[in-house]
């Protein structure tokens, strides 16, 4: 990206922040714009990258990488994510930054369901598999869809588990009216709280199964919990699956 462009991002991320300050901004550009601030923030982290590996290829071959773990890191785990702290800040929506047949293990959980559908994707899928070695893994988890669908129709209880495991601690927690609000927050959370990014695509394992599947992974199968390896929090809920190229 040229100097002008980096200036350009730059004013607008400015001109942004100068409404967002202006009380007589509507509800509902704020949250547009929001969104797109974030998305500003993003691009900058992920530009600097860039430009210190400008063919898109960092020079190290990772054996283990961790794709969005946030502040949840794995020992040995060569972590890349959109924000601090990571080893490598980078937009895999754009590609995973390694050569082909390169790395034997990737693992991720509630990352995918972040990042929209089927474009992003898709493309991060066959991203893991053109860098994987024969025979490396993919580890996903994700909130399971069936799970919450499972429950529906049902009625909501004044103690129900999933709000106590996921909402207790969240402001939406007083707009859980009905069974059906549940399931939209697994599908889409996108309360106004920008502590939390939305969801953008549901999944459960014949999903999983298909995408993985479609990308040319051989076998797609389940996988048993880890808490090594997982944030222990994401057990309950979640659908986790192994890929192998």
């Amino acid at each position: 990206m040229s100097s002008s462009g980096i200036l350009s991002i730059d004013l607008l991320g400015e001109q942004i922040a100068s409404v967002l300050a202006d009380p007589a901004t509507t509800h509902g550009l704020a949250r547009s714009l929001r969104a797109a601030a974030k998305e500003i923030e993003l691009h900058r982290y992920h530009h600097a990258s860039r430009r210190a590996w400008p063919h898109r290829h960092i020079d190290g071959k990772p054996t283990k990488v961790q794709i969005g773990g946030g502040s949840h890191r794995i020992d040995g785990f060569f972590n890349i994510d959109l924000v601090p702290p990571a080893d490598l800040l980078w937009d895999v929506r754009e590609g995973i930054p390694f050569r082909d047949d390169s790395t034997a293990e990737i693992f991720s959980e509630h990352f995918l369901e972040h990042i929209d559908y089927p474009r992003s994707a898709k493309r991060y899928v066959r991203e893991a598999h053109r860098v994987l070695a024969p025979g490396g893994k993919i580890v996903t988890g994700v909130p399971d869809a069936a799970f919450a669908l499972n429950q529906y129709p049902g009625p909501l209880g004044t103690s129900d588990e999933t709000i106590e495991r996921w909402y207790a601690k969240r402001d939406c927690r007083d707009d859980i009216n009905t069974r059906l609000d549940l399931v939209n927050l697994v599908f889409r959370d996108q309360d106004d709280d920008p502590t939390y990014t939305p969801h953008l695509w549901a999944y459960d394992h014949e999903k999983l199964v298909q995408l993985f599947s479609e990308a040319g992974f051989t076998t797609v199968e389940p996988w048993a919990f880890d808490p090594t390896m997982s944030n222990p929090k994401r057990c309950w809920g979640s659908v986790y699956v192994v890929a192998t190229k």
